[in-house]
């Protein structure tokens, strides 16, 4: 009875602070077109390196709870995450490019082999893109689900390091499918696809085309924060429990009656349903769709941000994932200028020394917090932690 009544109070919490940031968003997105571009700091214009870093963040953080789901929750080491990311991406890509724009992007090959887009085939306007744009995400997570199904099939009886060798060469097979040329009427083979809706599609604009109201933070954030909520309430549901019991014990677990192969595959469907929605909204925020860039590197990059955030800890990977984009591409930016004190040229920087830094300060992080920042704790657990610290102290002021 205690223990719902706190995981009541913690759901009831967690809603709340999701609404303030994404009240916050909003204010903040849009305090330029309430306030004026003259009258607010340049880091609150629309142009500003911030919005773009919470965009991607955004995008990052629901991956990397994706990864943490099947890695930390479940103990299954997988690799294969920008793989299921492309599948969503091109998925996504695909089903939302107008009709109007299918000759013109898919001009090498004569035409698109789809011949309809979501967004149009719901009517357009506001109301079809909006539709358009959930469907094609949600068919973008089933398709990577389905994939992840089929090869769930042979390479879960694989276990550590052999499963993460399996899942990160399907991530390159699938790599170098999607840019074959015999696929190009459907992939559009080596070349990006375009003019599909992306965040900024979301933006209101008045009848002469001027932005009145901007959402284009406001929806990774919206759609962010929906799966990963949805992902925590599968953690703490009987589903999530034994996930943590094939975790600490796979013996002990199938004792316990849990059917091992089906909870594993179920765990490796879930994590690339959501790598798969997050891959659509990576497409979305780079305006483009290709290949290339789902490389192995982007599973490094997600598999730091859950190692820095904590395994086991959902609050850690969102935590990570903001403080890891925001390091690496506006922060240390300043690293990569050539700069001069008179006519004295400073050592060092140049393009590429900002990367190192940046390296530097993962390497410190990871040896001075062997269990990421947060560990396996979430912010929770932090909050209760330092009021029962708190009102510990208080006490003894009192009693002295």
């Amino acid at each position: 009875m205690i223990q719902e009544r706190k995981s009541r109070k913690g759901a009831v919490a967690g809603l709340i602070f999701a609404a303030a940031v994404l009240l916050l968003v909003v204010l903040l997105e849009n305090l330029s077109t309430f306030l004026g571009t003259g009258a607010v700091p340049s880091i609150f214009l629309p142009t500003s390196q911030l919005f773009s870093v919470l965009k991607k963040a955004a995008v990052y953080s629901l991956v990397a709870v994706s990864m943490n789901l099947l890695n930390g929750f479940t103990g299954l080491f997988s690799l294969g995450q920008a793989g299921f990311m492309l599948l969503g991406a091109y998925t996504y890509a695909i089903l939302t490019i107008p009709n109007a724009d299918r000759e013109s992007v898919y001009y090498l090959y004569g035409g698109s082999a789809v011949n309809f887009s979501l967004p149009d085939l719901f009517g357009g306007g506001t109301l079809g893109l909006i539709l358009g744009v959930l469907l094609a995400l949600i068919l973008a997570g089933i398709v990577a689900a389905a994939v992840a199904w089929l090869i769930g099939l042979p390479v879960l009886r694989l276990k550590s390091d052999y499963l993460a060798i399996a899942t990160l060469g399907f991530a390159e097979i699938i790599r170098a499918i999607f840019q074959w040329d015999a696929l190009g009427p459907v992939t559009n083979g080596a070349n990006a696809l375009k003019n599909f809706p992306t965040f900024s599609s979301f933006n209101i604009e008045n009848a002469d085309g001027v932005v009145v109201f901007r959402l284009s933070t406001f929806v990774p954030f919206l759609l962010a924060a929906v799966c990963i909520g949805i992902m925590v309430l599968l953690i703490n549901s009987t589903y999530g429990r034994a996930f943590k019991a094939i975790r600490e014990d796979e013996v002990a677990a199938e004792a316990m009656g849990i059917n091992l192969a089906k909870h594993k595959r179920m765990a490796f469907c879930i994590s690339s349903f959501f790598a798969g929605v997050g891959g659509g909204m990576f497409a979305m925020f780079a305006n483009q769709a290709q290949a290339k860039t789902f490389t192995t590197a982007m599973t490094y990059e997600i598999l730091l941000i859950v190692v820095i955030g904590g395994i086991g800890s959902i609050s850690g990977s969102c935590i990570a994932s903001f403080l890891y984009v925001a390091a690496s591409e506006w922060w240390l930016r300043f690293l990569d200028a050539e700069t001069y004190i008179g006519s004295f040229k400073v050592p060092f920087l140049r393009t590429g020394f900002r990367m190192v830094v940046f390296s530097i300060v993962i390497m410190i992080v990871v040896l001075f917090f062997r269990r990421g920042l947060m560990g396996d704790r979430e912010l929770g657990d932090v909050a209760r932690s330092l009021r029962a610290r708190f009102s510990g102290k208080g006490k003894k002021e009192a009693a002295k």
